[in-house]
C-alpha cells in the first residue's frame, strides 16, 4: 500500500490541528505569565473591594460586572495590545454599555436586541477608535439586563465606568512596579547624534509606509501596533543576518597590531598620537594591562588630564564572537569599534566599523546568485 494517502491524511490533519489549536504564544516566559495572573487577581480584587466600599455594599458584596474579567486578561496579560490601551478599555466598555441599553429600550425582542447591541457596539467602537473585545460582552449584558440592574443609562457609569477606571488605575500601577511599558508606547531606537532620523537599522529596513501597506494588504486585522511591528521586523532582519554570517569570528577580521595607551598617558600625548596616526578609536589599558576603556575622536574635546579620565566604556567581545553580532551595536551610531579581549580582559585585537563593512560586503559578493527560473525551464 502506498504511503501517499497516509501522507495526505497527515497533512490535512496537521493543517486543521494548527488552525484550531495554535502553538503557544511567544514572548513572555512562565514567570511573566505568573506575574500577569497575579496582577489580574489584584486588579479584580481591588476593583471589587473599592466599588463595594464606595457604593455602600460592603466588602462582602463587591459590585462587579462580568466583562471586567475579560478586560483584566488584556490589561495584565497583553498590555502592549492596541486593544488594551486606556482609551479602548474605558471608552469601549462605557460606550458599549450605553449602546446596549439604548438598543434594548428601542427593540422589544430580547434576542434581536442582544444581537443588534453587540453589532452596533463593534461598529461604534471601531469608528471611535476604542475597539475593546470585552465591550461586546458589556453591550450584551446591558441589552439582556435592561429590566434589571441595567434599567438606566446610569449603568454605563456605575458600575461599568467605575469598574473600568479602577481596573485601569491598578493596571497602570502594577505595570509601573513590574517595569513594563504601560500605557504602551512603541520604544524608539536611539537616533544617532540626536537628530530626527530613525536609527540606521530602521532606515535600512522596511519603512513605516512599507509596514502600513503590508498590513493593509494582509487583509485580516492584526492585534499589534505598526510601530512595534516595524521594530520586530528590523530585529528579525538583524537576527537573520547574524545567522547567515555567524560563521565568521572576530578573530578572522580583527586588527591585531593595535595601537593603545596606558590610562596614565597625558592627554596632550594622546591627542597628538591620534592626530598623527589618524586614529578614530584608541584602547586604554590599566596598570595591569587589562582593557579599561576606549577613546574616540569625539572624546578628545572632553576635560581630563590623562587617558583614563576620558576613556569611555568599551564594547568588549572575544575572538570567537561572530562578526554579525556587531552589526547592531556598530550601526547604532553610538560606537565605532569593538575591542577583542581574552578571558582576562587583555587586548587581543580591534574590530572597527570599516572592518565589519568590508567583511559583510565580501561575503555578500561571494554569495551565489539566485537561480534564473527562466534558464532552468529552457
Amino acid at each position: 500500500m502506498s504511503d501517499a494517502p497516509k501522507n495526505d491524511v497527515r497533512l490535512i490533519w496537521s493543517r486543521y490541528y494548527s488552525a484550531f489549536i495554535p502553538a503557544g504564544p511567544s514572548g513572555p516566559g512562565f514567570v511573566d505569565r505568573l506575574k500577569a495572573a497575579s496582577g489580574a487577581i489584584g486588579g479584580i480584587a481591588v476593583t471589587g473591594l473599592l466599588c463595594g466600599l464606595m457604593l455602600g455594599n460592603g466588602l462582602a458584596h463587591p459590585l462587579l460586572v462580568a466583562p471586567m474579567g475579560a478586560s483584566a486578561v488584556l490589561l495584565f496579560a497583553v498590555p502592549a495590545s492596541p486593544l488594551a490601551q486606556p482609551w479602548p478599555v474605558l471608552g469601549g466598555n462605557v460606550i458599549s454599555a450605553l449602546v446596549g441599553i439604548f438598543v434594548a429600550k428601542a427593540v422589544p425582542d430580547p434576542t434581536f436586541a442582544a444581537a443588534l447591541a453587540v453589532g452596533a457596539a463593534i461598529a461604534i467602537m471601531s469608528l471611535l477608535r476604542c475597539l475593546h473585545p470585552p465591550g461586546g460582552a458589556v453591550a450584551l449584558s446591558a441589552a439582556l439586563g435592561v429590566k434589571g440592574v441595567a434599567s438606566s443609562y446610569l449603568f454605563a457609569l456605575v458600575p461599568v465606568g467605575v469598574n473600568t477606571l479602577l481596573l485601569l488605575v491598578v493596571a497602570v500601577l502594577f505595570h509601573r512596579i513590574a517595569g513594563h511599558n504601560y500605557p504602551h508606547v512603541a520604544p524608539k531606537a536611539p537616533a544617532p547624534h540626536g537628530t530626527a532620523d530613525p536609527a540606521p537599522l530602521l532606515r535600512a529596513g522596511p519603512s513605516a509606509q512599507d509596514v502600513a501597506d503590508a498590513v493593509q494588504g494582509y487583509g485580516d486585522a492584526l492585534d499589534v501596533d505598526q510601530a512595534d511591528l516595524r521594530q520586530l521586523l528590523a530585529d528579525a532582519e538583524l537576527r537573520a543576518a547574524e545567522r547567515l554570517h555567524g560563521a565568521v569570528p572576530c578573530a578572522q577580521i580583527m586588527a591585531r597590531d593595535v595601537i593603545h595607551v596606558p590610562a596614565s598617558q597625558p592627554m596632550e600625548q594622546v591627542r597628538a598620537l591620534m592626530l598623527a596616526r589618524d586614529l578614530l578609536s584608541l584602547p586604554v589599558l590599566d596598570d595591569a594591562g587589562r582593557v579599561q576603556g576606549i577613546i574616540g575622536a569625539l572624546d578628545l574635546g572632553r576635560e581630563g588630564e590623562r587617558a583614563g579620565d576620558i576613556a569611555r566604556r568599551a564594547l568588549l567581545v572575544h575572538a570567537d564572537t561572530p562578526v554579525a553580532r556587531l552589526i547592531g551595536p556598530l550601526s547604532s551610531g553610538a560606537r565605532r569599534a569593538a575591542i577583542v579581549v581574552d578571558a582576562d580582559h587583555r587586548l587581543q585585537g580591534l574590530v572597527t566599523q570599516t572592518d565589519l563593512l568590508a567583511s559583510l560586503a565580501l561575503r555578500a559578493s561571494a554569495a551565489p546568485a539566485p537561480a534564473d527560473p527562466g534558464r532552468e525551464s529552457r
